[in-house]
């Protein structure tokens, strides 16, 4: 029974590994100004299997700052950012650990942005690239895996 159980646990943590080096799972976006957490992102696939990223908590608050997206101008528009779908649409690119063709918002600025995806330091971190047009126009920013 052990010599079967043992390749089982090892095959079972190995797709565990796996299937951590994803953008999949709950993330906690980094204050560019502060560099500290500034809100908790659930990505998930949504029923076409695209991802969608929603805001579920913001972090340290700013008293003064809007709570409503009040800068959108889809369907957000002045919506509460806290429950905001922030990230629309994105595939896995064949062959590689990186999602696109999905947008990202900047709630603050209520800004669209293309999107790009790269899970990082084996799943931990997610690199998440918004610009406009091509990818050298635009900004990266590393988000972390809450554990």
């Amino acid at each position: 029974m052990k010599k079967i159980l043992f390749p089982l646990l090892l095959s079972g943590a190995a797709a565990l590994v796996q299937a951590q080096v994803t953008p999949l799972g709950v993330w906690h976006s980094i204050d560019d100004a502060t560099h500290k957490p500034k809100a908790v992102i659930r990505i998930s696939t949504n029923a076409s299997g695209a991802l969608s990223g929603v805001v579920e908590k913001a972090l340290n608050p700013d008293p003064n700052a809007e709570p409503n997206c009040v800068k959108c101008s889809d369907d957000r528009k002045d919506k509460p950012k806290v429950g905001m779908e922030i990230i629309r649409g994105g595939k896995k690119v064949d062959g590689k650990d990186v999602w696109e063709e999905g947008k990202i918002l900047d709630p603050d600025n209520g800004t669209d942005y293309r999107l790009r995806l790269t899970p990082i330091e084996g799943g931990k971190k997610l690199e998440v690239r918004g610009y406009i047009g091509t990818p050298l126009l635009g900004r990266t920013q590393t988000w972390v895996r809450v554990e």
